[in-house]
């Protein structure tokens, strides 16, 4: 065996007996270590890197509890033979035969891999210039707050409450959270029964599809609109109509007057940003009380208004219990932590929650205690004002940037992104990729269109991903990008 193989970082955060195993499995899998070929004794090893033998040993002993590495009595530690390893360069070589499609495959029924979805680069913190959206800036994130709420969950008085299976009910802390905390700040009052707390808004939207949709419904969603939520739908075998939306959002006209549910972002219209204007909420809840038509609202980014007060939530203004209510936790904060909630008529909570029994149980509960505290300490109301105030810098910087560069966007009053509207004969999946050639990451438009030949002259611009220091070097290398397509 190569001594070479083991060089160790000991001022690494990574413990020395992690870097060990880590490089062994790293050399078997990818054929460094050969099956049946002995690796040193644990004195040997711990001497060669100067660590201690109980470090190497346990080491070892991970490894044969994984499989990676067998113990033979009185022989020694020797590479697996029973791990699958990859291919040689002679079998490689070799032609193949086409697999033979499972017969088990084949009984699917829905095929979601063959969806069109979102799609960003893997590796978009590589780039300097991260227009991304739906992703954040972590060095913004109060991390020591967070750490703190989390080791106060985990004391032996909160791990009573959260250690235990709830069976598909939730943090009675955190509900009365939301209750008293964030939902009045949207002009909404509800019970604790009227709540459930999801795994983040998409979550919620697939548990109102599954309750509220058949093959015989028709649901009415905005285009250009979410993907995800399209793609829901359609797995479901519901029917879709496709609405129109101008500069204040869905048209509330006759093409929605057929539709028995309908699906609305009225705070900022995604992916266009535009807000619902009062009067037209007003002028939707009276057209979907003459239909019977369901309303649902996601409450997209409402705190992102920037040169308007927030507009109340559609489910303030419904006397009629016909808005169901869908609220994030994350979404320009933290998205990774996928939190969310349902505000509904306590009936629809209580189906909705028995779904969610049957799909995941309850959101981890562990996560909803941290949550519940960093809500009541006001960590969260402090977070919300922080990126605010950031956010409406990078905002207006990114406005002026776009403007300089002479590019048209869609105006709105805030929002996470920029909806802009290039030439028409621009292709923004051709930019994209120009445009990571100079570092920059957009994100094209065509895939929120849900026509049959949908435009390609549309881009998202993110910027809460992306330092303000760097939005207006970003847009210059953007300017260039599309002056080099032009050229082509």
């Amino acid at each position: 065996m190569s001594e070479s193989l083991f060089i160790l970082d000991k001022e690494s955060d990574e413990s020395l007996q992690l870097q060990i195993r880590r490089k062994f499995v790293s050399a078997i899998l990818g054929g460094s270590l050969p099956a049946r070929e002995p690796v040193p004794s644990s004195r040997k090893l711990a001497e060669q890197l100067d660590v201690s033998r109980i470090t190497v040993t346990q080491a070892y002993n991970s490894l044969i509890d994984d499989g990676y590495l067998t113990s033979r009595e009185r022989s020694g530690i020797y590479v697996s033979d029973r791990l699958t390893l990859p291919l040689t360069r002679d079998q490689r070589q070799q032609p193949k035969e086409a697999p033979l499609p499972s017969p088990v495959f084949q009984q699917m029924k829905h095929r979601p891999s063959h969806q069109q979805n979102i799609e960003k680069p893997a590796n978009w913190r590589d780039y300097p210039y991260p227009f991304v959206t739906a992703q954040v800036d972590k060095s913004l994130f109060p991390i020591a707050a967070w750490r703190e709420c989390s080791r106060q969950a985990l004391s032996l008085n909160a791990m009573a409450d959260w250690t235990e299976d709830r069976l598909g009910t939730d943090d009675p802390f955190l509900v009365e959270q939301i209750r008293t905390r964030l939902l009045p700040t949207r002009g909404i009052h509800a019970s604790e029964e009227e709540i459930l707390v999801t795994a983040g808004a998409q979550n919620s939207l697939y548990i109102l599809c599954r309750l509220f949709l058949n093959n015989n419904t028709l649901f009415g969603m905005e285009n250009p609109g979410y993907p995800d939520l399209r793609n829901i739908i359609q797995c479901i075998g519901s029917r879709i109509r496709y609405l129109k939306l101008d500069n204040h959002g869905l048209i509330p006209d006759q093409q929605i007057d057929t539709c028995n549910v309908l699906a609305v972002t009225p705070s900022h219209q995604f992916p266009t940003t535009v807000t619902m204007p009062l009067q037209r909420r007003k002028e939707l809840l009276e057209r979907a009380e003459t239909n019977n038509t369901l309303i649902i609202e996601d409450d997209y980014e409402p705190e992102l208004n920037f040169e308007s007060s927030p507009t109340p939530a559609l489910k303030s203004l419904d006397n009629a219990g016909r808005v169901v209510y869908v609220g994030s936790l994350s979404k320009s904060f933290f998205p990774g932590l996928r939190l969310g909630y349902l505000v509904a008529s306590k009936e629809i909570i209580q189906e909705a929650r028995a779904l969610g029994r049957l799909m995941h149980r309850h959101t981890p509960t562990n996560n909803q205690r941290t949550m519940a505290l960093f809500l009541a300490l006001g960590h969260h109301d402090a977070l919300r004002k922080k990126l605010r105030k950031i956010y409406k810098n990078r905002w207006l910087e990114m406005k002026t940037g776009l403007e300089t560069i002479g590019l048209n966007f869609q105006r709105s009053s805030g929002g996470s992104s920029f909806w802009v509207n290039g030439s028409k004969d621009l292709d923004s999946k051709e930019l994209l990729q120009e445009a990571l050639k100079k570092g920059v990451v957009l994100e094209p438009g065509a895939i929120y269109y849900f026509d049959a030949i949908p435009p390609k002259n549309n881009f998202r611009l993110g910027y809460t991903a992306i330092e303000h220091s760097s939005i207006n070097n970003g847009l210059e290398q953007l300017r260039l990008a599309l002056n080099g397509i032009n050229k082509t």
